[in-house]
């Protein structure tokens, strides 16, 4: 096993591939497919960029830029040229033809990534329904070759039998992943209807792949997750509880974001991605020592797929990790341009006391002021108190205990026939 993987590393060290895109806002950048790239295991040699209005629907890039790019591959011997866009089939066949290699797109890298970070049974099968889907599009002319064999009425040549054969395995595959992922979402939403019946406050991190949320995970919870300096290190969501001033909370990891994910990816981890849409608030993690610019550029990705998935309405804190990069200066900076945001350092824990209280505050302005008599005969509901409101303060009289707490207002109604007059 470990020489495969072995082999596998080695033969993707061997890649060096040449980035294309086109520009049609005066501002592109490829620093994001380079980092893919990396984290897929491929070497970048160069970059080539247009200047358009939009891409060639045929080449992606016009006559000229491709004798341009074919030059750049030849001076750095790029044996792959990658796209910062998702091609059309037609693109990526007739970019082939004309650079005499193989050409990948955008969502082929992150499809690659998410394959080699898919640990759990639900991460494969996402990334494999996801990946099936994408290639459905392009089973045209993988058997060409036999196309030959056969042409007019009457000799239906087996070219053409095998890509429709190839088209309805892979039809009915798909219809397989997609039944058993609806299998593993119904498991996955009774876990959720415990945890929502437990009535602890959920609160889900979300944010630009690599942001550092798993860290973050671990310095609130003190869980043990999985943590990389790699795009996409988690894939599976991940549940742990942490306490603050008596109150339990839920936190939950969520897979990242990036900019142009993937529609396909989307659909494909939409159970994954509904704990946040589900949870009662969010904290948007972004890297704060990524530079201004490309802060701008994570939340904008990141406030994409919110919207996208229904949870952009979600209440949320803004919190710029990974601070202990930044000096004092540059901290003061951060502070101008973002005054709503906290500042932590999952690595050092700095900030994660301002982020617990800020947590508990968020909750708090949805909590109201109460005071209970619970009978000496209804104990147990003194701990559904606890496990509701956290700290509560009590006093034992005649009747039974006299609680004054701050409950949800979505839970009033569990406790109206103790509300003492």
């Amino acid at each position: 096993m470990s020489e495969s993987v072995d082999n596998s590393k080695t033969r993707r060290a061997k890649q060096r591939a040449m980035m294309i895109a086109v520009d049609t806002t005066g501002d592109a950048s490829l620093s994001e497919l380079g980092e893919l790239l990396r984290t897929a295991g491929v070497a970048t040699v160069g970059e080539v960029i247009q200047r358009r209005s939009e891409p060639d629907p045929d080449r992606y890039f016009g006559h000229g830029k491709l004798d341009e790019v074919k030059e750049e591959i030849k001076r750095t011997g790029a044996n792959l040229v990658a796209c910062d866009d998702e091609l059309a089939p037609r693109q990526e066949r007739n970019l082939e033809a004309a650079l005499e290699v193989p050409v990948i797109d955008r969502t082929a890298v992150i499809l690659d990534i998410f394959a080699d970070h898919a640990h759990s049974a639900e991460g494969k099968l996402q990334v494999e329904l996801a990946q099936l889907e994408y290639n459905l599009a392009r089973m045209r002319g993988l058997w060409t070759h036999l196309e030959r064999l056969g042409a007019g009425i009457g000799t239906r040549g087996p070219g053409e039998s095998q890509i429709e054969t190839d088209r309805r395995l892979a039809r009915d595959r798909i219809a397989a992943l997609r039944r058993r992922l609806r299998h593993v979402e119904q498991n996955r939403g009774v876990m959720r209807s415990r945890r929502q019946d437990s009535s602890l406050p959920q609160v889900a991190l979300a944010g630009y792949t690599n942001a550092g949320k798993s860290t973050l995970m671990n310095a609130l919870t003190g869980a043990d997750v999985s943590v990389g300096n790699r795009l996409f290190h988690t894939l599976d969501p991940t549940t742990r509880a942490f306490e603050y001033e008596s109150r339990r909370y839920l936190l939950t990891d969520t897979v990242g974001f990036i900019e142009k994910l993937p529609h396909q990816l989307v659909e494909a981890f939409k159970a994954t991605l509904e704990e946040t849409v589900l949870a009662d608030l969010i904290l948007h993690v972004v890297d704060g020592s990524a530079g201004e610019e490309r802060i701008e550029a994570e939340m904008a990705a990141a406030d994409a797929v919110l919207n996208e998935i229904g949870a952009g309405d979600k209440p949320r804190i803004f919190v710029l990790n990974k601070i202990d990069l930044l000096d004092e200066e540059e901290r003061a900076e951060a502070r101008i341009a973002h005054p709503e945001a906290i500042q932590v350092s999952a690595v050092t824990g700095e900030g994660l006391e301002t982020l617990r209280a800020a947590t508990e505050k968020a909750f708090e302005e949805t909590m109201a002021a109460v005071e209970l008599l619970v009978p000496y005969s209804e104990g147990s509901r003194l701990h559904e108190l606890h496990e509701v409101a956290g700290k509560v303060d009590r006093e034992d009289g005649p009747e039974g205990v006299l609680v004054r707490t701050r409950l949800p207002l979505g839970e009033m109604h569990r406790f109206a026939d103790l509300v003492h007059d």
